[in-house]
Formats: structure tokens, sequence, C-alpha cells
């Protein structure tokens, strides 16, 4: 458990190097991606330890510019040296165990929904170990229950550009009801070795068998010859057996103690006119299950190593009777725990039913990830968040907090910083005074990080500039960002001097501003938890060039991404501070 007071000096520290890079003003998104950079395991703590950053920002942020630098000068001088090593090393996952021959990894989703974070864990797990060994990855639709788990036709197209966003690609793409010819040839053998056999039974007979409450039914025909099992078979496969009227087992220990594990079904006959497959329609009747169609594929296409999550993992048990009946060799099947992202629904199910109601499967309020990737986060980031938890068995929750500390982070050096005032906080000013220039030429950089690129704007004596009424106090000295420094005077900015370092012997906050000839209406939505608002504001000028799927930083305020530009108007999502 790290000490409060340890937290509160690794605050003060990034707090000090982010008000130095900034004009003198840090900022409590900056300084939390930094400790959690330092201290990952803190993630699960982080609505905890943000009052305590909130409370040492401000302290910093009340202090002169040159206080501030004479503190990292005594306590944290390393902070003023340029480190070529100050990147944080790329996580990587474990090395894998039983590396024979070339590795072979696969995902198989069934297209029944959108991917959400949480069962992206398999593919980008499976894909990073195939890289890492310059293998093969392979994507398989899991698509062999058209009535229970019902494929969705737009979910196959829905989950390959969820994969492409994230940077994945494959060596190969099939779906599992494309290949039931070649599940019916391997049925048919294990049914003539006697590992199979077709149960004619109802539910109720069969699992008094399994429970040894009596003897082998006739309809059973586990005892019965091979050839008279072939024979049962080739009728369900020629439709003489309604729905629910015939199955084929397999034959296991029928001592196991897990009842699942005994004889479990390798294929049931779904009426097809009534539930047909999104693909073959009602070509088929008699579906594989799950475990069997697995089976046959992982061996057919190589696969060597298995990532799934450990609820698994009684499946792992059942498919490894077919690779032992058939003598193939079992891949190796690694398995971790439930992945949770805190305020957000994880439900495949329940996701599903929400869509069922009109809601969009990139609905920022939903833990899908075309809701994210709405919702301004990158793919970059999800990849990170699922390699740092890797292969955990125990299960893990991530809050939001924790994925925008990192995306944070991603963001800070490249995204632009615009100013962006909200209307329910919009001051309206004239700026004049009696030393002021007739007009004054703000250069300002889109990243700090880049003083090349940025753009003016000219403001001159009478003009109109909106600020925000929390700064715009009376008797308040401030600094309108890279233009000059003003104080507050009833409903006038009085201009006092031009230089930040003028700025800095009357203590000026550095704020945003927009000149209101120059604004563009901008339309802002924030979500929380499931709950909508909209804020409506004034963008400075640049912010009428954004576009669609542009991610940006509000000055002083967050990071949005452009989700609409209609007429003269900006549509954004809130993503993070």
């Amino acid at each position: 458990m790290h000490c409060m007071d340890q937290i509160r000096e690794l605050a003060r520290k990034y707090a000090l190097a982010n008000a130095f890079a900034h004009g003198g003003k840090a900022q409590v998104g900056s300084v939390m991606s930094k400790i959690l950079a330092e201290m990952p395991d803190l993630r699960s703590k982080a609505k905890e330890i943000i009052p305590i950053i909130n409370e040492v920002v401000t302290q910093i942020n009340s202090m002169t510019f040159d206080q501030q630098k004479q503190e990292i000068e005594a306590k944290f001088p390393q902070l003023l040296e340029r480190k070529k090593d100050d990147e944080p090393k790329e996580k990587k996952l474990p090395p894998l165990p039983n590396v024979s021959k070339k590795v072979v990894t696969r995902f198989a989703p069934n297209p029944d929904g959108p991917l959400h974070l949480g069962n992206s864990r398999a593919a980008i797990i499976s894909y990073e170990y195939a890289s890492m060994y310059n293998g093969d990855f392979i994507l398989r639709f899991d698509d062999t229950d058209p009535k229970v788990k019902k494929p969705l036709k737009e979910a196959y197209n829905w989950i390959k550009e969820d994969l492409k966003w994230l940077g994945i690609s494959w060596k190969e793409e099939f779906a599992a009801s494309s290949r039931f010819e070649r599940y019916y040839e391997v049925a048919e053998i294990m049914i003539q070795k006697g590992y199979a056999y077709v149960d004619t039974c109802d539910k109720d007979t069969f699992l008094k068998f399994i429970s040894k409450k009596n003897g082998e039914p006739p309809c059973l025909h586990r005892s019965s010859d091979p050839n008279e099992n072939l024979g049962l078979w080739r009728k369900m496969l020629k439709g003489e057996y309604d729905e629910g009227k015939a199955v084929l087992r397999i034959k296991t220990d029928l001592d196991d103690p897990d009842p699942s594990q005994r004889d479990w079904v390798m294929f049931r006959i779904i009426d097809t006119k009534s539930s047909p497959h999104p693909l073959t329609g009602d070509k088929y009747r008699v579906f594989p299950t799950y475990n069997f169609a697995t089976s046959v594929d992982d061996h057919d296409k190589g696969v060597t190593h298995v990532f799934r999550a450990k609820e698994h993992m009684s499946n792992s048990l059942k498919q490894k009777w077919v690779f032992d009946y058939m003598g193939w060799e079992f891949p190796t099947v690694m398995e971790f725990g439930r992945l949770k992202l805190e305020g957000f629904m994880m439900s495949k199910s329940k996701i599903k039913e929400i869509l069922e109601k009109g809601v969009t499967r990139d609905d920022p309020r939903l833990s899908t990830l075309a809701g994210l990737r709405r919702r301004g986060i990158l793919p970059e980031t999800v990849r990170e968040i699922i390699i740092e938890v890797g292969l955990k068995v125990s299960d893990a929750t991530i809050s939001f907090e924790n994925i925008a500390a990192i995306n944070r982070k991603k963001l800070d050096k490249s995204a632009r910083r615009l100013m962006y005032v909200p209307e329910n906080k919009a001051k309206t000013m004239k700026i004049t005074g009696d030393n002021m220039p007739q007009c004054i030429k703000a250069r300002i950089p889109y990243n700090f990080s880049n003083p090349s690129d940025f753009r003016e704007v000219e403001v001159c004596k009478g003009d109109i500039i909106i600020v925000d009424s929390d700064d715009a106090k009376e008797g308040a000295y401030l600094r309108l960002m890279e233009l000059c420094n003003v104080k507050v005077q009833g409903n006038e900015l009085i201009f006092d001097s031009k230089t930040l370092d003028e700025g800095k012997v009357k203590k000026v906050s550095i704020v945003q501003w927009v000149k209101q000839s120059d604004s563009y209406p901008v339309v802002l939505k924030k979500y929380n938890g499931n709950d909508e608002t909209i804020e409506k504001g004034y963008g400075e000028l640049s912010v009428s060039s954004l576009k669609v799927n542009d991610i940006v930083q509000f000055f002083r305020y967050g990071f949005v991404r452009v989700d609409e530009v209609n007429n003269g108007l900006l549509v954004a999502i809130y993503s993070h501070d």
C-alpha cells in the first residue's frame, strides 16, 4: 500500500513539471497520467488519489512562475534536464510456453453483437503473441447457433471493422458455418470408431441414465453397433428427425464429477425453416456444437496456442476428448479472468438487448469498441490496457479514469490545443485601456511541444472578448493566453502589459479567450454513466477547420472528439480532462 505522503510528493513533483512546461499552470489530468505511469498498481485507486492531486495542483497554480522554478531547482533539478530515455518502455506480454514450431493463434468471436473492451482481450492477446513470434493469426467466426445465440449478419463486418481499428490484421478468415461438410466427415469417423452415438431419448431419460438411476435405455444407442449409429446419424442428416428428437453425443467418462462433461452433445438438430442462419439460410439442419466445431477447426488450421477466459475451462476439457479420439495434438491453452470497465455495461447479451431497442453500437455510454472510439479513446490506449493486464487469472476492473490517464498521455504530445468557453459561463467584455496599442497579434502554438505550428489572432482596441465568468472576477489580473495581460474592471478588460514576464509581476492567471467576431458555435455532448448532457459554447476561429474524428484539447477544459460538422456548427463529444 502506497503512503499518501509519497503520492502527495509525487503529485507535487509532476505538478511543478507540468506547470513549468505550460506557462505556470498545471493540469490535474496530466499529473494523474504521470503518477499512474510510474505506479501502475495505483490505477484501481484512481478515485482515491484524485482529491490529493486536485489539492496539490491548486497549491502549485497559486505560486508565481519564479516560485515554481525555484522549488524545482531546489527539490527536483532533474526535471530541468532533457533525457533521451524519458519515454516509458513499451509494455510486452511474457514469453509463451511450448513453442516448438510456428505459432498459430486465433480469435473466434460469435458474431451475435459488437466487440466490447472485455471480449477484445482475446483478440489483442492472440494477435500480439502471433506477432511476437512471427506466426499467423486467424479470424474464425463461431456462428453455429442460429437459434439461441443467433448471429447478426451485420456483426461480421462490425467485428472486422473493430479489429482493423485496433491495428489487427489476419492471415485467414472463415466462418464455422462454411465448414459443415468437414464437421460431418469427422463425426462419421468418430461414429465408425465407436466414439460417438445417436441419442433419441428425451432429456429426462438421458439425465437419469448418467446419474446412474437406471440402465441404458433402448433409445440411447450408446452400446449399439457403430453401423447402427451411422444409420441413425444419416437419418439425422436427411431430415428424418424433428428438432429436439435426436442428438449426436461423444462418449466420455460417465463417472466424471461434473455432469456437463458426461457424454456431451456434438451435434443437434435446429429447425432452420423457423430459425434460418444469416449466411446459410435453411441449407443445414444438423449443427455442430461449439466444442466440436472448435476442436476440428483448431486442429485443421494448426492452432498452437489458445487464449480464452477462465470460464471456458470446462470447454477445454470437453475439446480434449475430440483431440484424443482423433489422435490430434492438443494446443496449449492459456486462460485469463474477466475484465470489467467500471460504470459501463459489459454483458454482451444486455448490450444486444439495448441495440434491439434502437441504440447504436457506437453510443458513447456503451463499453463497445465503437462506443469508446466515438468517445475519443485511441486504439493504442485499448491495446496498452489489455497488454498491461495481460494473462492474469484473477478478474480485473478498470475505471474510465484509468483509460483516460493512458489516453491523455498519448494525446498530450500531438493533440491541438484550442480555446473554448461554455455558453453558460461566457462573459462578453470589451478590451480597452489608455496604453493599449491599436491592435495586438497573438501567436498561439497549437501544441506547445511544436511552436512552429501556430495560428495568429489579431485583437484591436474595442473588440469584444469572451472569457469564462469564473476567471473574470472584479479586479482580477488575467493573461489572455499568448495575447496580453489585463485587469478585470466592470465589463471591460483593461490592458495592462504585453509579455508573460510582465504578467508574472501581477501574478496573472493564464486563461482561454475567444474573440467574439471570430467565434464558432460548438455543441458539446457529455456522458456520465447512462446520463447525457448537452452544453453549448463558443470556440475560437480555428475550431471551424476541424473535421469529424479529430481529437483536440479545449484549453483548461479537456479532450473532445469531433462528432459532426454541419452548417457552421461543430458537435463534439467530451472524452476526458
